[in-house]
Formats: C-alpha cells, structure tokens, sequence
C-alpha cells in the first residue's frame, strides 16, 4: 500500500476520499462503498478530520477509519472537505497517494435540499426564500471552482473524480460501475436498497427532541464515537421515531427562486470546463 491506506494496529489510513457537496448523493454514496466487497469505509460519513479534528492526531483518525481487513480501497465520505482550504492542505500532506471524488448538483436544486435538510433538524423554521438570505453556506456551497481550486492546485484534475448528481439520478448502476472502474475494482450488483435515494426529506415529530438529537449526534462525533452515530442514524426505528415525511405540507421551491440561485453561481460553474475539463454548465444550460 501507499501512505494512504497504510495499516497500523489503530486502522488504517484512507486511500479515496469523498470531499463534497453536501445534498448530493453522499449518503448513498457511503452505502454504496460500504456494500462493495473491496471497499472498507470508514464505520460513519463525516469524521470531519481534516477539517474539525486535526488536532488529535493521525492515530485518532485511523482508529475512526478502521482495521480494511485486507480491502484494496480504503474511503472515507466526508463532504465539508471541499469547502475548506486548510483540509485539501492537510490531506495532501498526510494522505499523498489518495485519490478524490466530488459529485455536483445543480446550485438551486442542492441549495434546496439543504434548506429541507435544515428543516428536518429544526435548525431552520422559515421559507427558502429567507434562508438564502439568513444562511450563507446555502449560496457558498455551491461556488464550485473555488472551492475545487486548491484541491486540483495540490492534487491535479487527474486525481479527482469529478461526477454529477444528474447522473447519479438516472442511472445509480452506471453511476456506480464508473467509479469501480477509476478505483480499479470490480464491479457490483447493487442491492435493491441502494436503487432508491436515501434518508428523504422529513420534517421533525416534535421540533425539540429533533434538533437535540442533531446536537447529540455533534457531540458523539466530538467524542471520537462516529460509528454509533452512522448505526444510529441509519437505524429505521430512529427515523421513524423522530420525523416523518413531508406530505402535501412539504415545502416548494418556486421555479424562479431555483433560477436566481443557478444564475448568481452561474459563473462558478461555467469555471469548471477550464478547472478540470467539463463542460458541467452545457449540461446544466448554464452557459
């Protein structure tokens, strides 16, 4: 193995690194490394390592990763990655050999999904409208070039696979046997599960116990325990106890809303075809 994926007694250190968005697809990205018998993934997404939890240290980090029992790929998903400078700077650092992949979604449709995010949680009670204004990261996550900028700065577009949410959408086996195919394993079935998006938007049951379940699942995660988180958070029981589906009370973008946030980050995405060679505004016409 390379430095990356190299083992100790504590784990191992990751040799493919999901970065980012958010709200777009990561989840069952995660799922799907974790079904694939040459992929060991981290027990939980997000350790947030590079980023939150530098200081603790390497054996900190490969004990949260885990013991690949042999895997040839080692992943962890993490998608605050992309959006801060300090981690590209610290994984290049740590983790030479890795190899990156970020998915994009459209700017309006992610920047929505985060909004219905924030609702489940109770972290946000008013309309969309007001939380592009109230809450930056909504716009900002989607400034896809300068956020991918110093990750191809270190690591060069080779390195990274860049992949779009649309695709993802259309054809989840396709969207799946290409990336076997770049990490060089084989590829799988996947399960009836993993053909479907998961953890929908909801809204909380009792707005309280909702948003001090998220604060719990920061703490674990502060704690070093992410993999009680992931088992908790994937466990239906939970999901059922705390929220329910959105029904006809589900809220609704407006068209023209949508519309203004892709043309503001419209730039951002046409500077992906000279970043790293895909031309992702033609396929969003957004040129």
């Amino acid at each position: 193995m390379t430095r990356s994926g190299q083992r100790t007694g504590h784990g191992a250190l990751p040799n493919f690194l999901y970065i980012g968005p958010d709200k777009a697809g990561s989840t069952w990205l995660a799922d799907v490394l974790d079904a694939h018998p040459g992929v060991h993934v981290a027990p939980a997404k997000d350790v947030f390592f590079f980023d939150r939890y530098y200081d603790r240290g390497l054996d900190w980090y490969r004990h949260r990763i885990g013991d690949p029992a042999g895997a040839p790929v080692v992943a962890e998903v993490c998608h605050d990655y992309l959006f801060s400078p300090a981690a590209a700077e610290r994984i290049a650092h740590d983790l030479p050999g890795v190899r990156l992949m970020v998915t994009l979604r459209r700017p309006g449709e992610r920047a929505f999904s985060s909004y219905l995010h924030m609702r489940k949680h109770n972290l946000y009670t008013g309309t969309f409208e007001a939380a592009l204004r109230d809450v930056d990261e909504l716009i900002d996550h989607g400034r896809y070039t300068s956020h991918l900028r110093p990750y191809v700065e270190r690591f060069g577009a080779d390195r990274i696979r860049v992949a779009l949410f649309d695709d993802l959408v259309d054809d989840p086996q396709g969207f799946a046997d290409g990336l076997s195919d770049w990490l060089g394993i084989d590829r799988f079935a996947l399960p009836g599960e993993l053909r479907s998006a998961s953890l929908p938007a909801s809204r909380p049951r009792v707005a309280f116990v909702a948003r001090n379940a998220k604060r719990a699942a920061l703490g674990a995660r502060a704690l070093g325990l992410p993999g009680v988180v992931g088992r908790v958070k994937r466990a239906a029981v939970v999901q059922r106890s705390l929220y329910r589906r959105f029904g006809e009370d589900r809220p609704v973008a407006e068209p023209a809303v949508l519309r203004r946030v892709d043309a503001e980050l419209a730039a951002e995405v046409r500077g992906l075809t000279d970043l790293v060679g895909i031309d992702v505004a033609g396929r969003w016409d957004l040129a």
